[in-house]
């Protein structure tokens, strides 16, 4: 019987045999293990094929892959195991660096970077994704376990006994349709939105709905108005498919935009109305209108990402933009990364009623969507109430760590040091830092220490950006914020102290 090792290593032997013609075939088995365990295509603790089954699969003698097996433990890269087998070892050795006159894969004088594409460059060169995903006080993370994973979990598992093979292809009409239903009913409800079930579209995260938006409403040229300071995520995508990007700034209403004809009207305006990010304001009510009028006016798409409006901690909740002005050219974005967790990769947009079949055949052309059973059993999850339950329970818990950050921020540094924009919700706190202070400085500083804190000045696209630092206090327990904060502190502290 053919073993999982043995599929993988047999085609790269063959080729090596074409490529190195003049090299013993045992020597290049062992180069062809030992590349599969540097490239992790062997991870560690796996078990090679038993000799005799290699040697069957690759067309080769048992000898020689036993020399091939007997190199690889001399030199580090696997154990063998009396009566169990060979296995790739916990810890493998470094490759040995090329000696002169070997090929090296970029050609002399050349980086990576000065190999890739345009596209590429800019897909790479900047990138702000954070490689740590977890911990204090890491921004757009809720408190993932906290979520109900028993019983998404029962759900899961009765619907996989029972669903049709048609749910486990791929998905061809914008997602599940129960799960379209459940979508609309919630954000008729809790958001305001006017909605039918067949204008959603669910997607696997923002960053693929804003992709699909401007691939399918943009053409490369086209410009953008965008919220200055706004979400990284969505200047990149942008940029990348080739949108033109007009920052706009903002204030204590939003984002301020001319509302009479301009030369050349944006083809979209991206905004996040119910609470900016990141500074946190709420459009209010007769800039949203005139958003509106402009765009109907002016040919625009209104692109409303409404990311973590469900945590509002005070007051009556931001009613949706898109539910303002019946037909007004709206497109509006949610997600269930904030709700629930990121690693579910789902949100779902609202797009107007003619536009739904094509962004349903673009979306299926451009992605092949799928997960239809994390989508059925999501949507049971809606219907019978625990979804909003633990929406609930959750604002109590993020209001309350929240309340506490700001009161050891003033403990610390005194009032006045939570930005004058924010609107008591969400999932952080912004600091607003003296002029002049290098928040990028204070921020490397912190993760040398730990903590995650990022600078506000990268969340600005143009030249004059204000310093700050993005708490989010959502995933760290208030019995675990006190030492990782009194670390940003004393940054801060020690950052101020020397400017003076």
């Amino acid at each position: 019987m053919k073993s999982i090792s043995g599929d993988l290593i047999a085609p790269r032997l063959a080729r090596l045999r074409q490529e190195k013609t003049a090299v013993a075939v045992n020597r290049l088995l062992y180069e062809c293990l030992r590349d599969a365990i540097h490239d992790g295509s062997l991870p560690a603790g796996t078990r090679l094929p038993p000799t005799r089954d290699l040697a069957a699969e690759a067309g080769i003698s048992r000898n020689t892959v036993m020399h091939a097996y007997e190199q690889l433990i001399a030199e580090g890269y696997t154990r063998g195991l009396t009566g169990s087998g060979t296995y790739v070892a916990e810890r493998i050795p470094d490759l040995p660096p090329l000696k002169p006159g070997n090929p090296a894969v970029a050609p002399a004088g050349k980086s990576v970077a000065g190999r890739l594409s345009r596209r590429g460059r800019k897909v790479v060169m900047g990138a702000q994704a954070q490689a740590t995903q977890w911990g204090a006080f890491l921004p757009g993370v809720p408190d993932v376990t906290q979520v109900p994973h028993a019983k998404l979990a029962q759900i899961t598992a009765r619907l996989s006994r029972e669903l049709p093979p048609s749910t486990l292809s791929y998905a061809t009409n914008g997602g599940y349709a129960r799960l379209h239903q459940s979508l609309a009913v919630y954000l008729r409800q809790a958001r305001s939105v006017v909605c039918e079930p067949g204008q959603i579209v669910v997607t696997e995260g923002v960053h693929q709905a804003i992709d699909l938006i401007t691939r399918v409403l943009g053409d490369a040229g086209d410009h953008a108005w965008v919220e200055e300071p706004g979400y990284w995520g969505t200047r990149s995508i942008l940029e990348i498919n080739g949108i033109r990007l007009k920052p706009m700034p903002v204030d204590a209403e939003g984002m301020r935009f001319p509302i009479q004809a301009t030369a050349r009207p944006p083809r979209f305006a991206f905004v996040t109305p119910s609470h900016q990010y990141p500074l946190g304001p709420v459009m209010s009510l007769s800039r949203r209108l005139d958003l509106l009028n402009f765009a109907a006016q002016h040919g625009t798409w209104v692109v409303e990402d409404d990311y973590d409006s469900e945590f509002r901690f005070s007051g009556h909740p931001v009613a949706s933009l898109q539910g303002l002005l019946p037909g007004a050219p709206v497109i509006y974005v949610g997600t269930f990364s904030k709700t629930l967790y990121p690693g579910l990769r789902m949100a779902y947009m609202v797009v107007p009623a003619p536009f739904a079949a094509a962004f349903r055949t673009a979306q299926s052309k451009l992605y092949r969507g799928g997960h239809m059973l994390q989508q059925a059993a999501l949507a049971e999850f809606m219907d019978s109430g625990q979804y909003a339950a633990h929406i609930r329970r959750m604002r109590l818990i993020y209001a309350a760590r929240r309340a506490y950050l700001i009161q050891l921020v003033e403990q610390s540094l005194g009032p006045g040091w939570v930005h004058e924009y924010d609107s008591n919700a969400g999932l952080h706190l912004v600091l607003a830092l003296p002029p002049g202070t290098d928040d990028v400085a204070i921020a490397a500083e912190a993760a040398a220490r730990g903590v995650i804190a990022r600078p506000l000045s990268i969340y600005y696209f143009g030249r004059n950006p204000s310093p700050g630092l993005i708490l989010a206090f959502a995933s760290v327990p208030q019995e675990e914020m006190l030492a990782p904060w009194q670390v940003v502190a004393r940054c801060i502290l020690e950052a101020v102290a020397k400017k003076r």
